[in-house]
């Protein structure tokens, strides 16, 4: 287990790459297990989340390549032969139970574990299974595990209401009936870019879906998918994260590059009210701060609202914003255990249930902190960077899940990050 070490403050100067998404690939990569030839996808981040879905990807016998120097990854089901996702593996990220709705489409059948991930908020998985049940999928739960079967090659499948609308029960859904539903009606489906993402990359292989990009999505059953060659998109929670880095120190001056602007929803609309030098160039996003951060509040929706994934770094940034700003979580009430870390390093902030209140500008100070998530993570090490004198974040392990070379990367733009043993 390692940390880091930061020196602060340090403005950040120079240009940026945002890696590839790590949302959008896992989708990706679990639709692969749907065609019947070797599917490669292009800029593919190396990151944790992503050995770990290939580690469950070759339980099946699929035959798993990553060329990691190209950010390039290779898989070939044509050997798939075991249809189980063992709890040993799919405890370590919740995304891994994708494997559900890919191993349907694949073979009509599954056994997949229950998943585990970040430990914070009930996530259940409610709305998956009973979306498949809808379809025409038998379900049954036993000792942890999912069972799937059905009674013949076709299902009928039906209409499904997702109530919440819900990114990782679409995304299974949609897995599972492009070969298998007769024609399968998903309402109130999610709209993010992983989802459009991976509707794109179906129907390159052959599948029939209708409705992307909207929250009605209509599929109807094609006998067989083709493998494609298909290019992941940028990382948008990396490129909101490292917007809100360069926005924190007054002197920082920074170009993200190979960003895709169109995917941040309504971020750049909260980013704007700022006051700092914001501009935004094709796929380039040029930032020039300064010393006199507007406070913003903002509500986290659905994309294409403000993403949740974004909250504790734009609290973070509110720190150093001259005046009180409130941040309210309508997506995950929970999303909060970074707080007191954050005050630990000076800060100001209060929770009441969903909602965080940020009196700014608060100046901070290093101390040692405690990692307890990927976003609570990121932010504190955001807020190292500009606090006074050496920091300790501990548990980085969080990062390595969502963050490709995170250090090496601001260590670049001239920030002082050190990783060692904890």
């Amino acid at each position: 287990m390692d940390k880091f070490i930061i020196e602060g403050p340090a403005p950040l100067k120079g240009t940026v790459p945002i890696s590839g998404s790590k949302n959008a690939a896992l989708p990706l990569m679990a639709a692969s297990l749907l065609g019947d030839s070797k599917s490669t996808i292009h800029t593919v981040p190396r990151l944790k989340d992503i050995y770990t879905f290939n580690e469950v990807i070759k339980e099946t016998g699929t035959n798993v390549q990553f060329l990691e120097k190209d950010n390039r990854l290779e898989i070939n089901p044509v050997n798939l032969n075991s249809l189980f996702a063992p709890y040993e593996l799919v405890r370590k990220m919740r995304a891994s139970f994708y494997m559900l709705g890919a191993l349907i489409g694949h073979s009509g059948e599954a056994k997949v574990s229950l998943p585990g991930g970040c430990a914070w908020g009930p996530r259940p998985v409610d709305l998956h299974l009973k979306g498949f049940e809808t379809m025409g999928v038998n379900i049954r739960l036993d000792k942890g595990y999912v069972y799937a079967s059905m009674d013949n090659a076709t299902v009928e499948g039906g209409e499904f209401t997702l109530n919440p609308s819900s990114v990782g029960a679409t995304i299974n859904l949609v897995l599972g009936a492009v070969k298998r539903a007769k024609k399968f009606v998903i309402k109130n489906a999610a709209k993010e870019p992983d989802v459009v993402l991976l509707c794109k990359m179906l129907k390159q292989m052959g599948a029939d879906i209708e409705g992307i990009g909207t929250d009605t999505l209509i599929i109807q059953k094609v006998d067989s998918l083709q493998g494609v060659v298909f290019s992941n998109d940028p990382d948008r929670i990396e490129t909101g994260t490292f917007m809100i880095a360069a926005a924190l120190h007054p002197e920082s001056e920074v170009t993200l590059a190979g960003c895709k602007p169109e995917d941040l929803g309504a971020f750049p609309k909260s980013f704007k009210k700022l006051g700092l030098d914001f501009k935004i160039d094709d796929s380039n996003i040029h930032i020039k701060s300064n010393p006199d951060i507007r406070p913003v509040s903002v509500t986290t929706k659905i994309y294409p609202g403000f993403p949740t994934d974004l909250q504790a770094q734009w609290a973070t940034l509110m720190t150093q914003a001259h005046g009180t700003s409130v941040i309210t979580d309508t997506v995950y009430f929970d999303r909060f255990s970074y707080v007191p870390e954050l005050n630990r390093l000076g800060a100001n902030l209060k929770v009441e249930k969903n909602r965080v209140t940020v009196h700014g500008k608060t100046p901070l100070t290093g101390a040692s902190v405690m990692s307890t998530d990927l976003r609570a993570s990121v932010s504190l090490v955001l807020a190292a960077l500009v606090a006074e004198g050496t920091s300790e974040i501990l548990r980085v392990y969080h990062l390595d899940r969502g963050y490709e070379q995170l250090e090496k990367k601001l260590n670049r733009a001239g920030a002082s990050i050190t990783r060692m043993p904890q």
